[in-house]
């Protein structure tokens, strides 16, 4: 009988790590364009890139915002927003007032956050993200699902301390007024 063959060691994306993750520890790991790498108190929320359909249908929604902007605010994708010490999420796309800002940027800032769901962060985007985004104070939420046959978007805002549906989309075309006029089509 032979003897089993060695395997050589597993390659490691992240770094072996003892204990709640920081935001230091964070910002210290290598860059790596084939996933997104979230911090919730203490915790790594760690999921591949979107597939081809999805990474189009936040260009899309991103595209409409951008062009439909009033000239104080600023759409931007995949922007690194500092919720409190331990969170750092990365939405899908933001609307924001426009400031300078390192690698993160501020909550204070955010108006707008959008999340495309997709097999690996529908239920964060769901259940987890919704909560954070309402407790940061974030007025408005667009949460896109690309799974029925037609894509369905739908517009949340804050109001008190949880999100109020006030736009959904038809046909998949959401029309809004808030936080500006915009027609988005998926």
């Amino acid at each position: 009988m032979a003897a089993p063959a060695e395997t050589a060691p597993a390659d490691y994306l992240l770094p072996r790590h003892v204990g709640p993750w920081s935001l230091d520890d964070v910002l210290s790991l290598p860059e790596d364009n084939s996933q997104r790498i979230e911090l919730v108190d203490g915790m790594l929320l760690v999921s591949p890139l979107g597939s081809y359909r999805h990474q189009n249908l936040v260009f899309d929604a991103a595209a409409a915002l951008r062009a439909a902007c009033p000239d104080h605010l600023q759409t931007t994708i995949e922007l690194n927003v500092l919720l409190s010490s331990g969170r750092l999420v990365i939405p899908d796309f933001t609307v924001v007032t426009p400031r300078e800002a390192g690698v993160m940027f501020p909550v204070s800032d955010v108006v707008l956050v959008g999340e495309v769901f997709s097999p690996s962060t529908r239920l964060n985007d769901e259940g987890l993200k919704r909560s954070l985004y309402a407790k940061a104070g974030i007025q408005y939420y667009l949460m896109v699902d690309p799974e029925p046959r037609v894509v369905e978007a739908t517009l949340l805002e804050l109001q008190g301390e949880r999100y109020v549906e006030i736009a959904r989309s038809a046909g998949g075309v959401l029309e809004t007024e808030r936080p500006f006029p915009v027609t988005i089509k998926f």
